[in-house]
């Protein structure tokens, strides 16, 4: 027998009757409870299967600033978000929300884009978890610019409110509808106001530079006829000739998690060169590969990225030990095309000696705002931009109108999130003081770049 759907006002009502459960002022709490596990223990057991000589990177990126310590501690987030309230409304979402994680590239149509960018965590759980670690890096970058503390509350609470804002704007509107719904450079350079508008302009210009053909001097040199990928330890590596084979059988076997067009378009370019690349900071040790694909000419050059995928860092605070995802590599692909209006059209999956990979484009005109150019009031309005994507992004997959139910219209939630804002910023910089302890008595290695 066919049910019929609960209508949008029933599913409003039964967001806002979750606040009997969840008060909304219980979105402040946090405090370092007895028995939270020791974020450098959990640091170290996430450095199980990385690559050896690459931990002391990714703890330097780590130790460089508390920003960079919350950047790189995602498993610790998760851990202490686990202990907090929450709803129980479940969209998918990025797991690793942090200011950092948002920025420019291009659509399939070569338009230039903004909206999350990093999905390595991506998983169905709490909205709760994503907004709870976006307010809280913002109040650690306010921090690092030398923002006061009403700055950087005010900056919150412009992210909470757009936030709120544009979830229910998007739930009123019919699911078919809300998919297409995007942020273009274009509109949000007319959108911001003043020094912001000159920064979106400056980054966006930057960011449309950033292309396969204009990588080619940077990243390769010609050998005997030949582009090959340079050579730059630790950061850019060649590899054994047997990696090097599996990668290259991987390469084939990712041609087929494409559609079609994208499947013969890409199979008719030739793998040129394929060498180990580190990046970001929560990634560095986990294995990392690119991919020098060319076309028709030298120039017609295609630079695929091979990332490691592991089991997102939200996993067992949903399902516990049990695997979910058949393949991890799929997961983070399926997950960008639910949280992304428009995505890389050449994302896929492979595997490479047992080893799970998503695929996506290097240089695809990918760029970000650069978080040390942010003074207060230019954090507060890119603070409001974030926190709309965040929104469009959980409103795509499901619990919107829940959502906006549960929120209301009034400043509740994003004055109890400023006070979890400021006390977890608290929490990470202790975080990272004790991170540097460790480094500094041998517990754990660190190289600065």
């Amino acid at each position: 027998m066919l049910q019929t759907p609960a209508t949008r006002t029933e599913r409003y009502a039964l967001g806002k009757a979750l606040r009997k459960q969840v008060p909304r002022r219980a979105l402040a709490t946090w405090s370092h409870r007895a028995g939270r596990p020791d974020p450098i223990d959990l640091i170290k057991a996430s450095h199980k299967g990385r690559i050896e000589r690459l931990i002391p990177i990714r703890v330097g990126r780590m130790a460089a600033s508390p920003y960079g310590f919350l950047r790189g501690a995602a498993v610790v987030m998760a851990s202490d978000s686990s202990q907090l309230p929450t709803t129980g409304i479940t969209p998918v979402v990025c797991g690793d929300a942090h200011l950092g994680n948002f920025g420019f590239y291009a659509s399939p149509e070569r338009d230039l884009v903004i909206d999350l960018n990093d999905f390595d965590e991506a998983h169905p759980g709490g909205w709760e978890w994503d907004l709870r670690r976006l307010v809280a890096s913002i109040w650690v970058a306010g921090r690092e610019n030398d923002a006061s503390e009403n700055a950087c509350g005010d900056a919150v609470q412009a992210c909470v409110g757009s936030y709120q804002k544009e979830v229910r704007t998007l739930a009123d509107l019919p699911l078919f509808i809300r998919a297409f719904n995007r942020l273009g450079v274009d509109r949000l350079t007319t959108e911001a106001d003043g020094p912001l508008e000159k920064l979106v302009t400056r980054s966006a210009k930057r960011a449309r530079r950033r292309t396969g053909d204009r990588a080619l001097p940077r990243f390769t040199r010609e050998v005997e006829g030949v582009r090959k990928i340079v050579d730059e330890p630790p950061l850019i590596t060649r590899l054994p000739m047997r990696e090097e084979a599996l990668l290259t059988k991987a390469m084939d076997d990712y041609l087929e998690t494409l559609p079609l067009y994208w499947r013969r378009l890409v199979g008719g370019y030739t793998l040129l060169d394929v060498a180990q690349k580190a990046v970001g900071v929560g990634s560095v040790g986990l294995r990392a590969y690119v991919a020098l694909l060319e076309g028709s000419s030298t120039e017609d050059v295609i630079f695929l990225q091979l990332k490691q995928a592991r089991r997102s860092v939200l996993a067992r605070y949903v399902h516990g030990d049990s695997p979910f995802h058949a393949h991890q590599g799929q997961r983070v692909v399926e997950y960008q095309q639910c949280l992304q209006t428009v995505s890389d059209p050449l994302l896929g999956w492979t595997t490479v000696d047992g080893r799970q990979f998503y695929v996506r484009q290097l240089r695809n005109m990918k760029g970000r705002i650069p978080l040390d150019e942010l003074n207060a009031e230019m954090l507060t309005d890119y603070a409001s931009v974030v926190g709309q994507l965040l929104a469009k992004g959980h409103a795509r997959t499901s619990g919107a109108s829940m959502i906006a139910g549960y929120l209301g219209h009034s400043d509740r939630v994003s004055r109890a999130l400023c006070d979890f804002a400021r006390r977890y910023a608290d929490q990470t910089e202790a975080d990272h003081a004790a991170l540097l302890s460790a480094v500094e008595r041998g517990a754990l290695p660190a190289e600065y770049e």
